[in-house]
């Protein structure tokens, strides 16, 4: 069926605003700021602030705040999210494909919200704080 109105995918596609890899490098920007503006209300050690935040700054952590909120996406952001999965990988991070994949449609999510939906980020952002990753 199709409807009458655009789904916010399909407006992203048409527009060509950004490409998908434009969204990953803002999203991996956004993410590190939510990270540091946590770390920065739990310590002042500088030690500890890096060893906090390149916990949470990586593509392994990233993979598992995807599964996290991959039941809660809607259908156009697993849209995207699937078509983020399936850019194409830098030679030298083959060797951890699957998690640099699924990290990468992380980012691209979150560059895609922060650009167009930000309560949606927001939303999301909350629930990250009350899981174990973030106490």
């Amino acid at each position: 069926m199709i409807s009458s109105a655009p789904s916010c995918y399909t407006l992203l596609m048409l527009e060509e605003k950004m490409v998908l890899r434009n969204y990953a490098h803002l999203g991996d920007t956004v993410w590190e700021l939510f990270v540091r503006n946590y770390t920065v209300l739990k310590t002042s050690n500088a030690k500890t602030l890096h060893k906090i935040t390149t916990e949470r700054v990586n593509a392994t952590f990233q993979k598992e705040m995807l599964d996290l909120i991959t039941e809660d996406l809607t259908e156009d952001e697993h849209e995207i999210a699937r078509r983020a999965r399936n850019l194409p990988i830098p030679v030298g991070r083959r060797s951890i494909q699957a998690i640099y994949r699924q990290s990468t449609a992380f980012e691209v999510l979150i560059g895609y919200w922060y650009l167009h939906n930000p309560e949606r980020l927001n939303s999301f952002y909350e629930k990250f704080k009350t899981t174990e990753f973030f106490s």
